[in-house]
């Protein structure tokens, strides 16, 4: 069997390849963003052969305050396949136990994952994130961007985010698998409940999705999605507070992560690390001079890397910005380093 996974591109299951799918979506006070984005979801062309919908979408209100009820409810007089579940304020405990309520009540054994902020770049998002599992895929990642603003931080976020999927992405293709963004996943209810079971799996209300490739991902079991067509994107942080506290969020289940994935992805950042400390010593020594030709030269490379990986996934970075976002990333793991190692962040919203 061949270990190492290969990217998917442009594969649509024919008709009688199809299974039922369950779109899930935990939201806690969304209503704006389920009135904007939700139709959307309804809307994906995956049909059963008398043109009906092939799949039940679930939202979970996860104990919200707001409109969420109200904005659901109209909703559903458009799309019979809407499916409403709401947990309690008082037993709103997390994303977690929302997702446990969508999965124990889903009609289908085909899951897709997505958040209420995020909308579908193409009505053919959803064939093309369950397509995988037809093959005897578990998990299938895809990727999930942030839309376009002007300012520093939207770069960043944005940066980062094509940063963190390349990360991934290559790990899972080289059959090491460790981590998938929720906001843009699929998995077998199979594979999901197998996840739940384990010990690990309630230190966080939140981190679901990492932790679920590193519970029950394998070198074989997990496709990763780069289809721009099954992309999905949501509004990126506008604040460096509001961005940082969904980072320390994010961030807090890496100390969950395996001991040979954090030793491969903790060498990696310290000798990023190393290398930009290295340089503004060597700035100060004889050998001053070294600088400008070793820096100059991987800045060469890390152009070409990075305006290709732009390119693919359809994203407009400034290419002056980039040597500052490679800079940045270095202050961010420093930053961030207590949510890396021991920190954990316990409210998901």
């Amino acid at each position: 069997m061949n270990r190492i996974a290969k990217p998917l591109s442009g594969q649509l299951l024919p008709a009688n390849r199809r299974q039922g799918v369950s779109v899930v979506i935990c939201a806690k006070n969304e209503a704006k963003n389920l009135r904007q984005n939700l139709p959307e979801i309804l809307q994906q062309r995956y049909l059963d052969t008398n043109g009906n919908p092939l799949y039940e979408v679930i939202v979970v209100d996860d104990g919200s305050e707001d409109d969420t009820q109200k904005v659901l409810g109209e909703l559903k007089q458009q799309f019979q396949h809407l499916r409403i579940l709401s947990v309690a304020p008082a037993d709103a405990t997390g994303k977690k136990n929302a997702l446990r309520v969508a999965m124990q009540a889903a009609h289908h054994n085909w899951l897709l994952l997505t958040d209420a902020d995020c909308s579908p770049a193409s009505t053919e998002w959803l064939e093309h994130m369950v397509s995988p599992l037809a093959g005897g895929k578990d998990i299938v990642a895809g990727y999930s961007g942030y839309h376009k603003s002007e300012g520093i931080l939207n770069g960043f976020v944005r940066w980062e985010t094509m940063h963190t999927y390349v990360q991934y992405s290559s790990y899972a293709l080289a059959g090491l698998p460790y981590m998938a963004v929720g906001r843009n996943m699929a998995c077998t209810k199979t594979v999901l409940q197998k996840a739940m079971l384990h010990p690990v799996w309630n230190a966080l209300p939140s981190g679901d999705d990492d932790l679920l490739v590193q519970v029950a991902g394998t070198a074989d079991n997990v496709a990763i999605v780069c289809e721009d067509a099954a992309f999905t994107y949501s509004p990126a942080k506008t604040t460096w507070q509001e961005w940082a506290h969904q980072k320390q969020r994010h961030l807090s289940t890496g100390k969950y992560y395996k001991a040979g994935t954090k030793l491969m992805l903790g060498t990696y950042a310290l000798t990023h690390a190393g290398m930009w400390l290295m340089a503004a010593v060597l700035l100060f020594s004889p050998f001053w001079w070294y600088v400008p030709v070793l820096m100059g030269a991987r800045g060469v490379l890390y152009m070409i890397l990075w305006v290709s990986t732009t390119r693919k996934l359809k994203e407009e970075i400034d290419v002056y910005l980039l040597p500052i976002f490679d800079l940045g990333w270095m202050m961010y793991n420093f930053a961030f380093l207590p949510y890396i190692t021991w920190k954990n962040k316990k409210n998901w919203k």
